[in-house]
């Protein structure tokens, strides 16, 4: 047992790590928008190349220098709480090159039961980064808070004192002949595939939730509770990948699915699975990826098994180039319009899951087996049988008790309002990471909360991909804020997404990808919320790139035909990438029948509120504070009881003593303020805010 906890903890370190390293990575190029050079430090992952140096691998290997390594590793979580961007990435950078060598000294280790401890480690050690994110709402606990970071660091440095004071690590095994032989290409093919999905699906199990998403109301399953069921299925897949040959009782059904494992009848309902959860939205795209789960932890074990009888360098490191080149393709079916041959990989994301499945089958069809495969195999089965399949099923009872830890946090419950006054706010999210990549969740959420808006749209906020770090924003601040969440278009879409929180229900949406034939491809939400009893529209978008001419004039046509049509008092929030009175901006407000809630305002190029079948009361532009590119902006509206009877407001006023206190914007940003803000705090900025009284107000 003792032994199994150890590698649990050496196993949550490593996907710790390995995660870690696309999203601080991309941080640099999110901010350029374009290729930043910074890429390169993706090379750090290659550091098993060193083991087929002679001498040098054994020297690498050995008990000393991977205990070392094992120590270098731990302390690099530190890198969270390093000064810079920079550092932090280098940091981070040297212990995943110390945890893949780890990796490999305890996966090719010459010990047999130090190869199966590894296995069932990196196994269970999955499942604990899991349920770490369970807990911590959809985030990574050493990639929180400065005192998360600590324990997991702590909890880390015991495991590995412990590890370096057993002994295990004993050196590689020797090379074989037979090592030499073709095979071990389509296992390191094979494997790498195995890393990329399972860190691009199930790194969070919120992901193929947010892949088959619609809109209201059928929406499909929502990340709570219907992630427990992701988790569910990945448990039952390791369970699968054991047998016994001498089974009795629930064994005899293991036994009796020993097979499946290297079956290629389900290698074809797996790669089947993958394509359904592509191809199909909502609930048939989810149980299609329920079935990829568990034939994905299927093979897991099965795969790290034969790995282990292949050549470590070569092997290990094919492995890291497949996962580093699907990872790369991944963003350019997505950033294709900011790339260097977008053009060709422009939301093929089909071709990804083909080139999965293929290595997934050539892999299994051709990868070496070993004389002491047996003796591995029935080491591994002992272990799982014994205290590992007590670990699994604790590290799943306690991931499903974080979802009962997080059932309250479901109520959406705010005061009635004394009037009909609605609030809504646009901003451009950022992915949930400030300017210098530490997340800006908690600061984001009281800054949201601060404005009282009522509903919400956030630009760029789908980082639910690997290369984001597979956090849900919308999940965790629908739960922070007490919201309800309209997460749309589907991540699998190949959108920055547009998600929507609102105080009050959503009676319907649709999610849309509007017309992008040479740019990015944008997404927009049209939406009906029932507000306190009152039916409003909302439009929200993330128009093209300015440099696309003709995809924003087609975006334009569209939005302004969906603002046309809607039947209920409407708001639109969009990031519109034009200046006011140009081209796309008449589009909307003629062709829509909306008008601008401050035409006066001239100094503005992406963000704007229009609106429609409400009387404007105040109109407010908060600065970033340092967490986004982008400022906030934040309309306030009266909503009529009778929408045939809509008097406007035309008077501008800044004196907070001419506007009844009901309609004023919180003082927490400060007052009235000219100019820009460049403080690293929210403030009121771009003169404002204003409010809007009736003309013969006094």
């Amino acid at each position: 047992m003792r032994e199994l906890i150890r590698e649990t903890v050496l196993g949550h370190l490593f996907w710790t790590l390995f995660q870690a390293l696309a999203p601080m990575i991309w941080f640099y190029p999110l901010n350029e928008l374009e290729i930043s050079g910074y890429e390169a430090f993706a090379l750090a992952l290659f550091s098993p190349l060193l083991i087929g140096i002679p001498k040098l691998g054994d020297f690498l290997c050995n008990r000393w220098s991977t205990a070392v390594l094992r120590l270098i590793s731990v302390a690099s979580l530190a890198s969270f709480q390093a000064p810079s961007t920079l550092q932090r990435l280098i940091i981070l950078c040297l212990g995943c090159s110390c945890v893949m060598l780890v990796f490999c000294a305890s996966i090719f280790s010459s010990s047999p039961k130090q190869r199966a401890l590894s296995i069932w480690g990196l196994v269970l050690g999955l499942f604990a980064f899991l349920t770490g994110r369970i807990w911590f709402t959809t985030f990574v606990p050493a990639w929180w808070t400065s005192r998360s970071n600590s324990i997991v660091i702590a909890v880390s440095a015991v495991a590995v004192i412990d590890k370096i004071m057993s002994g295990d690590d004993v050196g590689i095994r020797k090379s074989t002949k037979s090592e030499s032989s073709w095979r071990w290409i389509p296992m390191g093919l094979g494997f790498g595939s195995l890393l990329y999905v399972t860190q691009a699906l199930f790194g969070e199990v919120s992901v193929i939730c947010r892949w088959v998403v619609e809109g209201y109301p059928e929406t499909g399953p929502m990340p709570y509770p219907w992630g427990a069921a992701v988790l569910v299925a990945l448990c039952f897949g390791v369970i699968l990948s054991t047998h016994s040959h001498e089974a009795r009782g629930f064994g005899i059904i293991l036994s009796a699915c020993s097979h499946v494992r290297r079956s290629f009848v389900l290698w074809l309902v797996g790669s089947a699975a993958f394509l359904s959860l592509y191809l199909c939205p909502t609930w048939s795209g989810f149980a299609g990826g329920l079935v990829f789960a568990v034939y994905t932890m299927t093979i897991w074990p099965e795969f790290l098994l034969r790995l282990s009888f292949c050549p470590p360098a070569k092997t290990a490191s094919l492995a890291v180039l497949v996962w580093l080149v699907e990872m790369l393709f991944s963003v350019w079916t997505v950033a294709y319009n900011f790339v260097p041959g977008g053009t060709f990989t422009r939301e093929k994301t089909l071709w990804l899951i083909v080139s999965a499945a293929v290595t997934f089958a050539a892999a299994i069809l051709f990868a070496p087996e070993d004389k002491d495969q047996k003796e591995l195999s029935s080491t591994n089965e002992t272990m799982l049988r014994g205290s590992g399949v007590w670990i699994l099923f604790l590290l799943v009872a306690s991931g499903l008790g974080g979802y009962c830890y997080r059932y309250p946090n479901q109520t959406v419950s705010h005061q009635p309002k004394a009037r009909n006054v609605l609030t809504a706010a646009i901003w451009t999210y950022h992915f949930g990471y400030d300017n210098v990549g530490w997340p800006s969740l908690e600061r984001s959420a009281e800054m949201l909360r601060e404005t009282e808006a009522d509903v919400i749209t956030l630009l760029e906020s789908d980082a639910s991909k690997p290369y984001l770090g597979n956090n849900d924003l919308g999940m965790w601040l629908g739960e922070k804020l007490g919201m309800y969440v309209d997460f749309g278009p589907s991540t699998k879409d190949h959108t920055w997404g547009n998600l929507i929180l609102s105080k009050y229900p959503f009676v319907k949406s649709v999610h849309h990808l509007l017309p992008s034939p040479h740019g990015e491809l944008a997404p927009a939400i049209t939406a009906m919320v029932n507000f306190t009893g009152h039916l409003v529209d909302f439009v929200v978008t993330h128009m093209g790139n300015d440099r696309d001419v003709i995809d924003r004039d087609l975006q334009a046509k569209f939005l302004s035909n969906e603002l046309k049509t809607a039947e209920n008092p409407v708001i639109f929030l969009g990031y519109v990438t034009s200046a006011p009175f140009s081209r796309d901006y008449v589009q909307l407000t003629n062709g829509g029948n909306v008008k601008d809630i401050d035409e006066t305002d001239r100094d503005r190029w992406c963000e704007y509120i229009m609106y429609r079948g409400l009387t404007r009361l105040g109109y407010a532009r908060i600065s970033h504070g340092g967490l986004s590119d982008t400022e906030i902006q934040v309309g306030r509206f009266l909503v009529p009881d009778d929408s045939d009877d809509v008097k406007d407001n035309e008077r501008i006023v800044t004196n907070t003593k001419e506007v009844d206190a009901s309609i004023r914007f919180s003082t927490r940003f400060g007052g009235f303020s000219d100019g820009h803000n460049w403080v690293e705090k929210h403030r009121y900025h771009m003169s404002t805010p204003k409010y809007f009284l009736p003309r013969n107000h006094s």
